[in-house]
């Protein structure tokens, strides 16, 4: 995502409203979705703001190329799921948390969950609405939406996330800075649609009524040998939803393809050179989804730090002053967070002369690796990642010393641990467990170390397309394991 703050997709389980229909499907489509749009008049779906065309959206107001954007992504779920129940949806733009640097871009979740219905898999075991329906072969409450989401109507704007707006096109042709509404609203029908541990509480372990979801059956902790099914207290599950790099999902359709969209070899910066000191050693990063992929042969470099300039909302946000580009020209440059998005630092850095980017973090850690570099920019192609705060604290401490064209300090970005990425050494893939826990990110998200970049993250990646399949994308396999 090309913004400085995670920018969270979170799972809401809300009751039905009133609205418009609109129904999707398609040719090839195995399923029939239909969107209730409950925006009022001028407002969201509804907003009538004069608009040109955009990237195959033929809208010319704001509220139907919002209709057109979400039809478009219901046909692409309908095509993949199989269901002789029709998927009912009530969709609409609404004020979501936001700030000049982070915001929730949306919030989704199933209507609903049922548990001992005729044909069940499992007893006394609790599955989303649109599962139940799907399984049983007809809407148990003819008419009644089984999924609730949300959209941040306020996006793009002053004071939340300006240089982001969303950007409404259907060709995945996405603008630098924009935020891909077609790729979010997947990701919320997947929340919607049953990608989600609810209603066990992930903070606290509690089911409803004593009873486990069927995610449980399929979230294994690494370090207790035991499934959340398994575990007989809510203490073991809320510890386990902290635990860093240790929950991992178990299906056996995930797994099975992990060899088919993950990465083999794990990412890292290694830190050497004579002034070092503490900083020493191999990094935990997040990659980029822009620039210079690390693969096979790593990238190397001495490292130089980028001062703030005068003007500028944080460094490395507007082009580079001489001493500054001095400074980073043929070297890679290091810079903090700030509240100008990641493709831009990345480019004013490149067009300084940097040979690659360090961005350091300005937040505690919260994940056992360093969230992803969100963002899209085709022009840059230097290689970025992100360092944790206390990492970068360390080599900033290292770059103290240095001269004002040499540090002593060097870079190598390459591949350092013989796993896929995003998985444990067994090949399944991580969920996101960060610590503190994040209300509506954690547990039900694959976690941010997947490389290539997954749809149901916490944060959306500029890089993610408009599949759901291998190997592309991991979403439907998960689908497959808990009933789809």
């Amino acid at each position: 995502m090309s913004v400085q703050m995670p920018v969270s997709l979170k799972s809401l389980a809300a009751a039905a409203l009133l609205g418009g229909l609109f129904a999707s499907g398609s040719a090839l489509a195995a399923a029939t979705i239909v969107v209730n749009f409950v925006n009022n008049a001028g407002v969201g779906y509804n907003d009538s703001t004069p608009v040109d065309p955009v990237g195959g959206n033929p809208g010319t107001t704001r509220g139907e190329q919002r209709r057109i954007a979400t039809q478009h992504a219901a046909n692409l779920w309908a095509a993949r799921l199989d269901s002789a129940a029709t998927i009912r949806i009530n969709a609409q733009f609404t004020g979501q948390t936001c700030t000049e640097t982070s915001g929730t871009l949306g919030s989704a979740g199933p209507i609903g969950n049922d548990r001992n219905f005729a044909g069940a898999p499992f007893a006394n075991t609790w599955y989303p609405s649109a599962l139940r329906n799907k399984i049983v072969g007809s809407e148990q409450s003819p008419g009644a939406a089984q999924l609730q989401i949300n959209f941040n109507v306020n996006l793009g704007t002053p004071g939340c996330l300006p240089n982001s707006p969303w950007y409404l096109g259907i060709d995945n042709n996405l603008p630098a800075g924009a935020i891909n509404l077609v790729v979010v609203l997947l990701h919320e029908f997947g929340h919607g649609l049953g990608f989600t541990v609810g209603p066990t509480s992930g903070q606290t372990g509690a089911r409803s009524s004593g009873s486990p979801s069927i995610w449980e059956r399929f979230m294994l902790d690494n370090q207790t040998g035991l499934s959340w099914f398994q575990m007989t207290t809510n203490a073991e599950r809320a510890a386990s939803a902290i635990g860093l790099n240790r929950l991992v999902w178990t299906g056996a359709n995930v797994t099975a393809e992990v060899p088919n969209v993950l990465r083999f070899g794990v990412a890292g910066a290694t830190i050497s050179g004579p002034a070092a000191g503490a900083a020493a050693g191999v990094l935990k990063v997040g990659e980029a989804s822009f620039g210079a992929a690390i693969g096979a042969t790593p990238f190397f470099g001495e490292v130089m730090p980028v001062a703030t300039q005068a003007g500028e909302t944080g460094p490395g946000c507007n082009a580079f002053n001489t001493a500054n580009r001095t400074a980073v020209n043929g070297k890679f440059a290091l810079v903090s967070r700030g509240s100008c998005n990641f493709a831009l630092k990345a480019k004013n850095a490149q067009d300084a002369g940097a040979v690659g980017l360090l961005i350091q973090d300005n937040v505690a850690e919260l994940g056992d690796a360093p969230s992803a570099l969100g963002g899209s920019d085709p022009s840059v192609t230097i290689p970025a990642v992100r360092l944790f705060l206390a990492d970068g604290n360390r080599l900033r401490d290292a770059l103290a010393r240095r001269s004002r064209t040499s540090s002593g300090v060097f870079v190598s970005l390459g591949l350092v641990v013989a796993q896929y990425a995003g998985a444990d050494s067994q090949g399944r893939v991580k969920l996101f467990t960060p610590n503190p826990f994040q209300g509506g990110s954690s547990v039900s998200h694959y976690d941010t170390s997947a490389v290539r970049n997954l749809l149901m993250e916490p944060a959306v990646s500029g890089d993610l397309t408009q599949s759901v399949m291998p190997p592309q994308d991991l979403t439907f396999m998960l689908f497959k394991d808990i009933g789809w």
